[in-house]
């Protein structure tokens, strides 16, 4: 089940135990306990469950933010985007 537009897999333990709150994921948010996030808006405003639909996937927008040092995951995001564009 898709939890994120960027290919995060939230993970609700992980959540709470981190951050000390219940995340459902932020495809069930209007706004994100942690703040704004411009993957969330790109994908949103185009109608897509999440960035592996879209034309331009890997955007350089969704690839900065999964090489990102502090919140990113060396690309596996895009890879799990990739997945569930096959389901």
């Amino acid at each position: 089940m898709v939890k994120s537009r960027c290919g995060t897999v939230c993970e609700p333990l992980k959540c709470k135990e981190a951050f000390g709150v219940d995340c459902p994921g932020c495809v069930a948010m209007d706004k994100p306990f942690w703040g704004e996030c411009d993957v969330k808006i790109c994908c949103e405003s185009k109608g897509l469950a999440h960035c592996g639909l879209c034309e331009d996937f890997p955007c350089d927008l969704l690839n900065s933010f999964a090489y990102n040092k502090e919140h990113g995951n060396n690309g596996e995001m895009i890879e799990q985007c990739k997945e569930w564009a096959t389901l």
